[in-house]
């Protein structure tokens, strides 16, 4: 006779918490998973899907432009948001469904509501209570607004993605991914945008280089970029919302349609029970976890977002696989964050994989730099001034290579190759030794002879 409801009761069917759940029932457990919200969390809902389908939209815009240089006459373009809504919103749905599909093939029962944890082995939701051997949190994270008069007339990625309308003027604030990328797409689609960043450069976390050279290619397609500048206030003129006065930290005022925060995200532990079971959770309400995923409490675990490590979506899917592993199926594997392939689908695109120039110089003593910066093929008939750039840092002493990075067409698609090979320990001897494919822009990092430093 079974103790407990369930041998695993996941909190939130995002990327993570469905991996881990249909693994483990795979593994033989009885697992169920408790989501108020639609299946698949943000990246399916808020983020990832939408977020790439809504920038092959925005692309559109320059392939037309691009076009007349390859001998094609193109009528005038009319672009309609409303559609592109609808069926973004249409494949949302799908793949919500299919997430349930998933789920429900898997033997995983699902639960809609609200959970909140009563202690080590139960849990509560729409008022009647589970018993779990194991407590798997995965409720993942959610953006945040500024602290500053008038924020509640700006929105954030949640809102974006059902805005009425295009707006004609578009204010976002942050340097970070989500707001390079929104401020491409809003600008690809025909929106006057302006970028303001509290900072010196945008993407902070990334080699210093692939921001300064974003900087300058968003520019050339129309972006407004104000740096080490903040958004002051935001205010409207009696009953008319629709305009919002904008007042910058370098004395200006904008008019705009949309104020865009793209400011950060905090994880997602409001009313969670954390406090009924003991759970310990940072300043930022991140929950503790060491290296298997458990927190200070015996039988209670989190993965993604809500643990604030790196918020990627194979990342929670990675860690969702380990803890269902090591649970149910004797493991001890552990979770490596070392080169970890990103991508920033920006106007144009970013990549990253491995250490930054300056984290590579604090690690090793010698360093070998390699750099080349071109204008694609693509762009000979084009007559787009679009460049690319292409980074690659070794280790001088053992001709490891540390890192690689990238600006431009494709940029993660290129990057995800070579990812493999970092994982395996390739050496710059190796990527020398290899043929590239011609005419493509990946093969300059396969054709890079000369250190730049």
């Amino acid at each position: 006779m079974h103790t407990y409801d369930y041998d695993l009761f996941t909190i939130g069917a995002g990327s993570g918490g469905v991996r881990a759940s249909r693994f483990a029932a795979q593994y033989g457990a009885r697992v169920a998973v408790a989501e108020a919200g639609p299946l698949g969390g943000t990246c399916v809902n808020a983020g990832c899907i939408p977020k790439k389908l809504m920038s092959y939209a925005a692309h559109y815009h320059s392939d037309f432009a691009d076009a007349a240089g390859f001998g094609w006459s193109m009528g005038e373009q009319q672009f309609d948001w409303a559609t592109l809504i609808a069926n973004k919103d249409k494949e949302i749905a799908r793949l919500n469904g299919i997430y349930g599909q998933i789920l429900t093939n898997a033997k995983v029962d699902i639960i809609t509501g609200h959970a909140q944890i009563v202690d080590a082995h139960t849990v509560i939701v729409n008022g009647q209570s589970y018993r779990a051997q194991h407590i798997l949190i995965a409720t993942g994270g959610h953006p945040v607004k500024p602290e500053l008069p008038g924020s509640e007339l700006g929105i954030t990625s949640d809102e974006f993605f059902h805005l009425p309308a295009l707006p004609r003027r578009a204010v976002v604030q942050g340097g970070g991914y989500i707001a390079v990328e929104l401020a491409s797409i809003l600008n690809g689609l025909g929106c006057q945008v302006t970028l303001v960043q509290r900072g010196t450069q945008i993407l902070r976390s990334m080699d210093a280089d692939l921001g300064h050279f974003l900087i300058a290619e968003m520019r050339k397609k129309g972006v407004e970029i104000a740096l080490d500048t903040s958004i002051l206030s935001i205010t409207t003129e009696g009953d008319n919302t629709q305009n919002k006065r904008v007042a910058l930290s370098d004395g200006r005022t904008l008019d705009s349609d949309c104020v865009l925060f793209a400011t950060g995200r905090k994880p997602n532990v409001k009313d969670l029970g954390l406090d009924n079971a003991g759970v310990q959770v940072r300043e930022n309400g991140a929950i503790i976890v060491d290296e298997h995923f458990a927190t200070n409490v015996d039988n209670i675990y989190a993965i993604g977002d809500v643990i604030d490590r790196v918020a990627l979506t194979p990342v929670a899917l990675a860690e969702g696989m380990i803890v269902a592993a090591n649970l149910f199926q004797h493991g001890r594997k552990l979770m490596s964050y070392e080169n970890i392939p990103t991508a920033v689908f920006s106007h144009p695109n970013v990549a990253t994989l491995g250490l930054t120039e300056a984290k590579a110089r604090e690690k090793h003593v010698h360093v070998k730099i390699f750099k080349s910066e071109f204008k694609a093929l693509k762009h000979t008939l084009s007559g787009s001034t679009e460049r690319c750039l292409m980074k690659m840092i070794v280790d001088a002493d053992t001709d490891r290579v540390l890192g690689m990075h990238m600006v431009g067409a494709d940029a993660g698609e290129i990057i995800q190759g070579f990812a493999v090979a970092m994982q395996c320990g390739v050496t710059k001897a190796q990527v020398d030794a290899t043929i590239g494919v011609h005419p493509t822009i990946a093969e300059e990092f396969v054709t890079m002879r000369t250190a730049v430093v």
